[in-house]
């Protein structure tokens, strides 16, 4: 991996993003923000999952005063999720939260944008620049107000990553320019609690879009990709696109974008940065993938492992292996490991035989070796 990028620190709630701090792992609430007690108990919810930071949609002024009442009864920093209209920004400040993310392509009037600036400027807190493709300006018309229908404004009409770009303003180039308008705003007014995002759906310009950033601006970068879909191959989109800015050493804070209940966002985003030893949150499951040289049903042994686990927030490599190539060695290495045989399994710590079972009390036996060597650990 290469050295993580140096970024300024800034600070969120009681949260750093930046610097030499941990990447941290946010989400967004998925209920209706107005409804303090369904969204309060959502965020509890993923407090407990680990979630870093949360980001509730503001959509109406009713949303915006209901954050002073969510801000209150949670424990993690709240960031209020702004477009279009710059007086929920204000009155999401006025309601406490810890942050905002403002679109620059969808708040293009740079007064509107000052008063938000010098609001959250009084009261010292961040604002992320959430630059989206899908959102973009229309092309020629960053900063300026009005602007034409998505299908007409000629952003669809730009190169994107991996085409011939000669002599051609690119989709990458197009997001950097409406990301620098507005930091020009905020550093014009001596605004440096600044955190920036650069999405779009597709990889290869998300990544882009980031490495060209990261090379121009000292402020950390929130990495995502935008709209990835469903748990499944969201967080394989995501993976790949995150994992490659993180194995640069790009990224400060990180969010996986999934259509699914925004716990999986939380075990996506741990999941990935657990897989490039960035940060180490829960247990870490080694097993193997079964075939035909499996004695016992692995699959069903690791998934039945892998959900008992999911309730528990014990930091230990596990693994759950069903045959002779790979599995003593791959026990061998985890804290806890199971090899499974014919009829019955060895459960190794640290390399070291614990015992012999039968296989109708693997599960069992495995799971109460787990515990003792999480508690005592």
């Amino acid at each position: 991996m290469l050295p993580r990028r140096i970024s300024k620190t800034i600070q969120v709630g009681d949260v750093k993003v930046g610097g030499s701090s941990p990447i941290t792992v946010q989400s967004m609430t998925k209920t209706d923000t107005r409804d303090v007690k369904a969204t309060v108990r959502q965020i509890h919810e993923l407090e407990e999952a680990g979630c870093d930071i949360i980001r509730p949609a503001v959509p109406d002024m009713e949303a915006a005063k209901a954050l002073k009442d969510i801000v209150k009864q949670v424990n993690i920093p709240v960031i209020a999720d702004i477009h279009f209209h710059y007086q929920l920004a204000l009155e999401s400040i006025k309601s406490g939260v810890d942050g905002l993310r403002l679109n620059p392509g969808n708040i293009r009037d740079k007064e509107k944008v000052e008063q938000v600036v010098r609001a959250a400027k009084e009261r010292q807190i961040p604002i992320r620049i959430g630059v989206n493709f899908g959102s973009l300006p229309p092309v020629g018309m960053i900063g300026k107000f009005g602007g034409l229908q998505r299908h007409t404004d000629g952003v669809n009409k730009l190169a994107k990553e991996g085409e011939d770009q000669t002599g051609k303003i690119s989709v990458v180039d197009h997001m950097v320019a409406t990301a620098l308008w507005e930091i020009s705003i905020l550093e014009n007014l001596d605004f440096d609690q600044i955190k920036i995002s650069m999405k779009a759906f597709d990889v290869p310009t998300t990544i882009e879009a980031y490495r060209k950033l990261a090379s121009m601006v000292p402020y950390p970068l929130h990495l995502g990709i935008t709209e990835s879909g469903t748990a499944r191959a969201g967080s394989i989109r995501s993976s790949v696109g995150l994992g490659y800015l993180l194995y640069e050493g790009i990224g400060d804070t990180i969010r996986v974008s999934l259509s699914a209940d925004p716990k999986e966002e939380i075990i996506a985003g741990y999941e990935i940065l657990k897989s490039l030893n960035l940060r180490q949150k829960g247990t870490t499951l080694v097993a193997c993938p079964s075939c035909g040289r499996a004695d016992v049903d692995v699959i069903k042994l690791a998934n039945t492992v892998d959900s008992l686990l999911q309730e528990k927030d014990y930091n230990v490599k596990v693994a759950v292996m069903g045959c002779e190539v790979n599995g003593p060695g791959e026990a061998k290495d985890a804290d806890i490991g199971i090899a499974a045989g014919v009829g019955r399994a060895i459960i190794f710590r640290k390399g070291q035989k614990s015992r012999i079972v039968e296989e109708s009390e693997m599960l069992s036996a495995l799971m109460e070796e787990i515990e003792q060597v999480a508690t005592n650990k």
